[in-house]
């Protein structure tokens, strides 16, 4: 086993233990906080001893997105998160991650019953960058840089690459917003909802063309899930502030509401909208359009939808409808797993039900069939656990396991650690054997869990959705796996699903395929319903007006 020295930062898991070790400490203030925001500690203070700082790690952990389990017999702390897996014993110099010994700068510690363990040590092995400000005593966990964004790809084929296409470039709905639609915005106070992937084709921040522009002012800003510069990890809380440069209120739709409230609205005559989406039902940026729609209804504000790509295709439209009683935040209409719409497009589908003053700024030059790698574009990291277009293709298709054991990794590997080698090959050759369109299988262990990697083999032809439910019927019959059930609560896995019926179908044990016979009726009318919100067809697509909500009534 490889023995590795860790620098000399010190982390305290926060959970309760049986006894503890003195410890000289210095009494000072430190704060830690992950990319930006404080990471606050409600029982006990990060505090210096013997030269290294410790820290409480269950409100770290948590914030990095781990699961903590604590054995009192054993003494033994436990936490993971997909497929890593770390192990601590209170008093020993030693840790084990994925089976790699790791040697500590001090052994696990109990102080005021916390246990301690090394900071960096825990960061470093979870690919986190830490800094530590010793003048103003401040700890920094941060995400990595990640690589430049790569594509799916395989031996057999490869993605078409990021440079613009032969026919045509994409223009983006900011784009047309600014060259051709001003006067829709000029000498307003505008309010806009976006992250760090709300710029031009340039590159150019939407943020930062209103605020410079003189004939606009800009109020206020809205940031869905993960923030506004899109840092924080999944599903955490993100406060409110004021923007430091432009001295305007930052207000954060995932945090103590995710619907505009009227004192947010109150200072803006228009809603500007955005934000690139990923083309799956679940992903809470549409959610967060839907919700802004009602707000702008509910107040008399007007809503312009800047048009951007669904970056896997416009074509795909798979698995089961969201049923009324199953539509939460994470799967706001009816709407299947991948709908195969754009932003602009889910605005009008929407607005069916809302009856918002709407507007849908189109692109120029985009048409249906078009990828992302397609349009010329340069691709922004949606959040921090999707970084690359890779991972993009693969969310749908191997991120279903909700509470199930099953679980992916990377978005390009899904498994389980009910799968052992011979289950992996298994779970790759009934894969294969369904001859699912444009992607192959790959039986691949990964630390303790058995399973497969997706190769794209044609990104045309490729269904994530399709893969991942057959994906997840496969895993059941090889690991029958307890199926989560909604009660009086709707659990996340039914969420995801939009109903409760796939449990069903997989507690019955039926196939892939009966299941997808179970849903085609409902998505056929989905289909037929979809036609009428639909702005791009086969041929680049040609901007000649906004798109009003009034032609769609």
């Amino acid at each position: 086993m490889l023995i590795r020295k860790t620098a000399a930062l010190l982390l305290s898991l926060s959970l309760s233990a049986t006894a503890g070790l003195a410890a000289a400490e210095v009494p000072t203030k430190i704060q830690v906080k992950y990319d930006q925001l404080e990471i606050l500690f409600p029982d006990q203070e990060p505090i210096l001893r013997n030269e290294h700082t410790l820290v409480p790690i269950r409100p770290i952990a948590e914030s990095l997105g781990f699961l903590i389990d604590w054995d009192p017999a054993t003494q033994m702390v436990h936490f993971s998160r997909n497929i890593d897996q770390v192990s601590l014993q209170i008093g020993q110099p030693i840790a084990d991650r994925n089976g790699e010994k790791i040697e500590l700068d001090a052994p696990a510690m109990v102080i005021q019953e916390r246990t301690m363990v090394p900071l960096r040590f825990i960061a470093e092995a979870l690919n986190y960058q830490v800094d530590w400000d010793g003048q103003e005593k401040i700890v920094q966990i941060s995400e990595r840089s990640v690589a430049s964004p790569t594509v799916p790809n395989s031996p057999s084929a490869e993605l078409p690459d990021e440079s613009p296409i032969s026919d045509s470039t994409v223009q983006l709905g900011s784009d047309v917003l600014f060259n051709h639609f001003y006067e829709l915005i000029k000498g307003k106070k505008v309010g806009l909802v976006t992250n760090q992937t709300g710029v031009n084709s340039q590159g150019i921040s939407t943020m930062e063309s209103l605020w410079k522009e003189s004939e606009i002012q800009l109020t206020a800003l809205y940031g869905p899930e993960h923030g506004i510069d899109g840092k924080a990890r999944a599903g955490a809380y993100v406060k409110s502030y004021e923007h430091p440069e432009y001295h305007i209120p930052v207000y954060s739709l995932y945090g103590e509401t995710r619907t505009p409230t009227e004192e947010m609205l109150k200072n803006i005559d228009v809603l500007l909208f955005d934000v690139q989406d990923v083309g799956a039902r679940w992903y809470t940026y549409m959610s967060t359009l839907n919700y802004c729609m009602v707000a702008a209804k509910k107040y008399d504000i007007p809503v312009i939808v800047l048009d951007r790509p669904n970056p896997v295709g416009a074509t795909i439209v798979e698995g089961p409808v969201a049923e009324d009683p199953f539509l939460t935040f994470v799967g706001v209409d009816n709407l299947p797993m991948s709908h195969g719409m754009t932003a602009g497009e889910l605005a009008l589908f929407f607005n069916r039900k809302i009856d918002a003053d709407v507007t849908v700024i189109p692109m120029e030059g985009y048409k249906r069939s078009m990828l992302f790698q397609d349009t010329g574009l340069n691709w922004i990291p949606t959040s921090p656990m999707l970084p690359t277009l890779e991972s993009v293709f693969g969310y749908m298709a191997t991120g279903l396991g909700e509470g199930t054991g099953v679980f992916q990794s990377n978005f390009t590997w899904i498994g389980s650690k009910a799968l052992d080698a011979t289950g992996a090959e298994k779970f790759a050759n009934l894969l294969n054997g369904a001859n699912l369109p444009g992607v192959i299988f790959k039986a691949e262990v990964k630390g303790t869990a058995g399973g497969a990697t997706l190769e794209i083999t044609d990104p045309y032809k490729f269904n994530p959705a399709k893969t991942g439910i057959y994906a997840l019927a496969y895993a059941r019959m090889l690991t029958n796996f307890d199926v989560p059930k909604s009660g009086k609560t709707v659990v996340m896995f039914d969420k995801i699903m939009g109903t409760s019926k796939m449990g069903e179908y997989l507690e019955k044990g039926l196939t892939p395929q009966e299941i997808e016979a179970k849903y085609k009726l409902g998505l056929e009318q989905f289909k037929k319903l979809r036609k009428k919100y639909l702005i791009y067809g086969d041929k680049p697509y040609k901007v000649s007006k906004p798109i009003s909500s009034d032609s769609y009534k």
